[in-house]
Parts: C-alpha cells; structure tokens; sequence
C-alpha cells in the first residue's frame, strides 16, 4: 500500500465519523467541548456556522451522525449528539454581536427567494454578509415552511423558530408573508438578478381507493397537519387510522391522541424494518400506547350513509426467493373500524405556478432537473434548493442545498464560474499542553447514554401545545459530553522518529495497531490483532520505518482517540492533533476571488 496522505482533508474528516454524516459538515466534537467547558454561546455559534438553526436541529434534526457516531461501535448506543445541540441553543447568551456584520452599502444585486423555510433562509443567511438586496415570499402566515406547518408544536415550539429565522430578517431581508408566487414568468420579469425556489414538498401523496370520494373524514397527512398548526383543525374522531410508515405518520399519529383520539393505530403494508421513519420518531408514539399494525396493505374505505366506518386491508406475507428478490403474498384480510383516515404515504413538490414554457425541464414525477453541484436549473439564473430541488429528504440536507446554492447565486451574479469552487481546506494543531496533558478530555467514559426527560404521561395530553421533551438536566449533559470519544483529535505519526519499540502496540487498549511488512490492503487488513473488517472506513500506513523499512498500520474504525500511544512513545513519534474540517461558504468565496482579482491587478 501507499502512505496514506493525510494532508489530505477528506481523510481525516472521514474519520470523524458524526462530521462525515452530517449533510452540512457540523464539528460535533467540537461544539460538544465547548458545552463540557461551559462556553454554551462558543457552541451555539460554531453549530451555527454549518447548520444555522441548532435550536430547531437539536429538537428535529434527522440526526444521520448518530447511527455513524464511533461510540456506537463501542458502546450499543451512540452520543446524544442531536440532544447536545440543544443544549447549546437553550443555553446560549445573545449571540447577535457575534454574526457577521451585513453591510449598510449594498452591492446592487437583487435577489428572489420564494419560500421562507429552512433551505431559503439559509441562503439569506449566507448571502446577506455579501451586500445582497433580498426579498423572500412566503405564502403562510408565518415563516418556517414545512417545520412551522407539519411538526407538531410538543415538538418543536414555534418561539424556537421565531427566534432563530427573525435573527436573519432583522439583519435586512425584506420579508412578505401571506404572498403567494402565483407565476414564475411574471417574477422573472421583475428587477431580479437570481430567483431561489425554496417551496419544499408541500403536496401529500394520495390514496385512491373505492369509497376516497363519499366521505369527508379522509385527510392528507401534511394538509392536515398544517390544519393543526394554524387551528382550523382542533378534534379528530375517537378510532383513528393513520396509513403509513414514515415520519409524518409519526406525527400525525401524537397529534391525534392531542385532538381526541382514543384508538389510533398506525397502519403500515410493509414489515416494521422497512419502516421509513426514524427510531426516536417512532419510539414516543409507542410510547404514548399508538397500536403499530404491520404487513397491512389498504384495498377500500369503507363508507355507509356518508359517514366513515372502517377501511378493507389485505394482510401481507412477505419473503425472499432464491435470487434475492422479495416477494409478497395476500394471505388473508382484515375489516378495522375507524372513523378517521389520516393518509401519510409520502410528499411530492408541486409547481403549478412554473410555466411549462420557460425553459425550466422537469421529469415525469414533476421534479425539476436541477444540477446537483451548483443547484441551478436548466434556466440560467434560477436555481433549487431543499424539498424543492431533488423531493423531500430532512432539515439538515436542506441547510446543507442552501448553502451550496449560495455560493452559486453569489459566482452567478458576478459572472464567475458556477463549477469552480473552493474545495475542503483543514487545520491540524497539537493538542498536547503537558507530558501526559491534552486540551481535551481524554479519559475513556463507561457511562451508558443518558435520557431526556420528558414531560408526565398523564400531562402530554392536556394541551397540543405542551413540549413532550424537557431537554437535558445540568447533571445530565455533563455527564453525556464525556461519553464523546474526541474522534476529531487525530492520531499523527511521523515514520522517521519511529524506532519500533512496539510501547503504542502494547498500550492500546483497543488493538489498532500494528507493525508490519507492506502488503496488499487485505492482507494488511487482517495482520492488526483486532483485524480490520470494516472496509468503509480507511487503515492508515506510515512511510516505510528507518529501522527496518517494515510500516506502522492503524485501524481508524476502533481507535477511540484515548492518546495513550502518544503518551507512551518515547520519541514523540506520536502526537494528539486537532483537526478542523475548513468548509467553504459564500462569503469565502468572495473573498477568494478577491484574492484572485488583487492578483491580476
């Protein structure tokens, strides 16, 4: 094998397991040291620099750096990352004073962005800095988009995002609410130098079967939500049916035992595995005694003298053939009364007001062809952003798309190449303080992953209103930040100080390293005393040693960045070094052409 270039970013970002999951790049150790520390408003800020609203994200987020997070490989269950986060936003002080100044001369530019959810508010964020002329259309009352309309508010209090979207628009967007964008062309046709379309998924996926039609107790999820949020909808019947498996179901579901419902069953065709919506969605549902009934596929409602009585299911067999395949089979059916549907199979975008003859090429599934780099579509000068550009995925990848179409909004204003951007740049500093003294907490914490406290059982119900999660105790999160295995400082070796005295092999308390002759990858793999069997992520190989020309090797995936071989080796062969994820923004890249404008001059 080569030396492994660790000059590289992208090696050690992978490294940093929680960093590499997270759509948007967020350094999650390190806002979780600042929380150990009590620096409450350093962590909020560095949270705010990648996913701009940890409040609503620490209540929310879809969490991808849990199921990747490194204490889950040691541990059975991974740091309370999402949690910690909002830590951060509850305990914060005003933080106003440290944002990026926006400047009072604009630079002429004028800006479109229709929508004002997470996604498009992003890009204000990011644009603002840079002297842009902003006007945002939102046709809700409010802003927020889809987590203002679809999640439900003892989840994620509407102060919380009030808090964080009004700290964008007092920093000078010109806000319009209650305005919808009833045409494309004639917007174009306004003083605009770029249009963001940032509108999310707002359309639910029907469910027509005999009987759709002949009542009026059969709701779409997300409209129905949105009834909820804005409280044209306050009662539900007693037997509820909510049909589908993923996260809205979820929500609709809760939402219905706040309304009135007494029997509310989630009904899903599918086996629980293939359920879309998330373990921490799913597990408060069942909590609050929601019936979970599986392998149930819908064929009718069920509708007598107008009013709803029930739904016709076929109950599902499924299995797996020779060559892989799954198969399913009709074994019997079902009759389960209800007097409410609740229908939650899915979202699609909708763009009834995009003109067909712009230029703008959609697919057959009405989703726009937009370019997955520079979020443009195939109108120069309009891009996509979140639920919008590629259909609904999570808060998190929209932040992440609004970023991203930033800086393209930003090169395609001043006419700079849409494709030449900034690559991941990173800084790697020792964090050694003593002989045996690091700038991190690097004694391994046994405790298992703490709780959060939520509200009583018996007051959930009470009021819609009423947030079920209380959020981290002090004595709790403290606790909980020590369970974080520092996974972004890194192990740096230097080959020529090395003497092969094997201390770093002996000392490792997980088996990661190993000295031995160069090989093949596999070879090399299954020569560490713990083989490294997990080929997604990398082993590291040293220089050629001077000693014997034999090579250090390093599982990455069981390291837990404890030091020790630091600690031990008496050469200072190994140093504990922390290694920050330098990621490119619009403002960034302003400042690089800049640079690259004083060049040429």
């Amino acid at each position: 094998m080569q030396p492994t270039d660790t000059k590289n970013p992208e090696y050690y970002h992978k490294v940093v397991d929680c960093q590499w999951g997270c759509p948007a790049h967020t350094d999650v150790p390190g806002y979780i040291r600042h929380i150990a520390q009590g620096e409450y408003t350093q962590a909020y800020l560095l949270n705010r620099e990648s996913n701009v609203f940890p409040g609503i994200l620490g209540r929310v987020c879809d969490r991808p750096c849990e199921p990747v997070c490194r204490r889950a490989r040691v541990d059975e269950e991974p740091v309370a990352i999402c949690r910690l986060k909002r830590v951060a936003g509850d305990l914060k002080d005003d933080f106003k004073p440290y944002l990026p100044p926006v400047p009072e001369q604009k630079n002429g530019k004028k800006i479109a962005i229709i929508g004002a959810g997470c996604a498009s508010m992003t890009v204000a964020n990011d644009l603002l800095p840079l002297g842009y002329e902003m006007d945002v259309f939102e046709s809700l009352p409010e802003m927020g988009g889809l987590i203002r309309s679809n999640i439900p508010k003892f989840r994620l209090p509407p102060d919380v995002i009030d808090e964080e979207f009004d700290v964008i628009v007092e920093q000078g967007i010109n806000l319009h609410l209650n305005h919808s964008i009833e045409s494309l062309k004639n917007l174009l046709n306004e003083d605009y130098d770029a249009v963001l379309v940032g509108t999310g998924a707002p359309k639910g996926r029907e469910l027509d079967l005999p009987g759709r039609y002949d009542t009026d107790q059969i709701h779409i999820g997300i409209a129905w939500l949105e009834s909820v949020a804005f409280d044209h909808i306050d009662e539900v019947g007693e037997k509820v049916l909510i049909i589908g498996g993923g996260n809205t179901a979820m929500d609709c579901c809760r939402t219905s035992l706040r309304l009135g419902g007494k029997d509310v069953k989630v009904i899903y065709r599918g086996e629980r595995h293939a359920m879309k919506s998330s373990d921490w969605e799913l597990e408060p549902a069942l909590e609050e005694n929601v019936d979970l009934v599986l392998c149930h596929s819908p064929e009718e409602y069920i509708v007598e003298d107008g009013k709803l009585v029930g739904m016709r299911f076929s109950i599902m067999e499924y299995s797996v053939d020779d060559d892989g395949k799954k198969q399913s089979r009709k074994v019997d059916e079902a009759i389960i009364p209800c007097d409410t549907v609740i229908l939650a199979i899915g979202q699609e975008n909708s763009f009834p007001w995009i003109e067909r003859d712009l230029g703008i090429e959609f697919d057959q599934w009405e989703v726009p062809a937009v370019d997955p780099i520079t979020y443009e579509s195939t109108l120069k000068g309009v891009f996509f952003a979140g639920d919008a550009a590629f259909g609904p995925k999570n808060i998190i990848e929209a932040v992440e798309q609004g970023h991203q179409a930033a800086i393209s909004i930003h090169k395609y204003c001043n006419k700079e190449s849409l494709t030449d951007r900034l690559p991941h740049g990173m800084n790697l500093v020792t964090a050694k303080m003593g002989i045996h003294e690091w700038s991190y907490s690097n004694d391994f914490d046994y405790d298992d992953r703490y709780e959060v406290p939520t509200i009583p059982m018996q007051k959930r119900f009470k009021d819609i209103n009423i947030e079920v999660e209380l959020g981290y105790e002090p004595g709790q999160f403290k606790r909980e930040v020590e369970r974080c295995l520092n996974c972004d400082i890194q192990t740096d070796f230097v080959a020529s100080l090395c003497i092969e005295c094997d201390a770093c092999i002996d000392i490792c308390p997980v088996n990661c390293l190993t000295i031995t002759e160069n090989d093949e990858e596999s070879s090399i793999r299954q020569k560490i005393k713990t083989p490294a069997d997990n080929l997604d992520q990398a082993i590291y190989v040293s220089e050629d040693l001077p000693q014997t020309g034999r090579v250090m090797v390093k599982d990455e995936d069981v390291c837990i960045h404890c030091g020790l071989c630091a600690e031990r080796c008496p050469t200072a062969a190994w140093d504990m070094k922390k290694f920050t994820l330098q990621v490119p923004y619009a403002s960034d890249e302003a400042i690089d052409a800049a640079k690259e404008t004083k060049k040429a001059v």
